[in-house]
């Protein structure tokens, strides 16, 4: 009879919602779930607006843990918020970099910056999503809809030509990289594994747009 009674309760709890939300999570060190509440509570009037765009909502929205190796050659452990579209993408693509030693720097929400994007690309964070519109217009950018993956950005800076002939470096303590020839650390190109796996999923690459060039920036439709 007592046999009997473990059973159940183990039972009980295995159906349990808190057993079930726990069951999503890998013993790999990469898992994929809703947003838990304790993540929200630290990205909600951070990354995630107070008064959100109509367009965004938590529900569409996935708490990715993924594992890296950083420029030390240490193995750490990283956290993404994207959208659930393109949650089995990064995974499988964090996965084959991690298992590669393909060396990413930081892998944190930009909350952990106060959503700056400026000073998370000056860190070398790579990051997903952050509500923010497109520059000089009111259109929600890609990683507003958790649709976009910047990747080592101080390596791979965003450059653009402005008007008046103007160079804009973001991050501002990216210049030494701009030259694409020059040989260093993390140098995102065509030949790059990491190149490789995100077209191979369906990104776009800011690097092969033909005025500006986002060399950290990997995008999904």
């Amino acid at each position: 009879m007592r046999t009997l009674y473990l059973i159940i309760i183990c039972v009980s709890l295995w159906a349990s919602p808190f057993a079930t939300a726990h069951a999503q999570i890998g013993d790999d060190g990469f898992s994929s779930m809703p947003l838990p509440d304790s993540v929200f509570t630290r990205i909600r009037g951070c990354s995630f607006p107070t008064m959100p765009d109509a367009r965004l909502r938590r529900s569409d929205l996935r708490y990715l843990r993924v594992l890296h190796v950083n420029l030390d050659g240490q193995t750490c452990q990283g956290e993404l918020i994207c959208n659930k579209a393109i949650a089995d993408d990064l995974l499988d693509i964090f996965r084959q970099l991690y298992e590669a030693r393909y060396p990413v720097q930081s892998i944190r929400l930009i909350d952990d910056f106060g959503a700056d994007d400026e000073r998370s690309m000056r860190a070398n964070n790579t990051s997903c999503f952050c509500y923010r519109v497109v520059r000089g217009t009111s259109k929600p950018s890609k990683h507003a809809l958790g649709m976009a993956v910047d990747l080592n950005p101080l390596y791979n800076p965003c450059v653009r030509t402005q008007r008046n002939g103007k160079r804009l470096v973001q991050p501002s303590t990216a210049t030494s990289y701009v030259n694409r020839h020059a040989s260093f650390p993390c140098r995102i190109d065509r030949s790059d594994l990491a190149y490789r796996l995100f077209t191979e999923h369906g990104f776009r690459w800011g690097g092969a747009w033909r005025t500006t060039k986002d060399y950290q920036h990997f995008e999904k439709e």
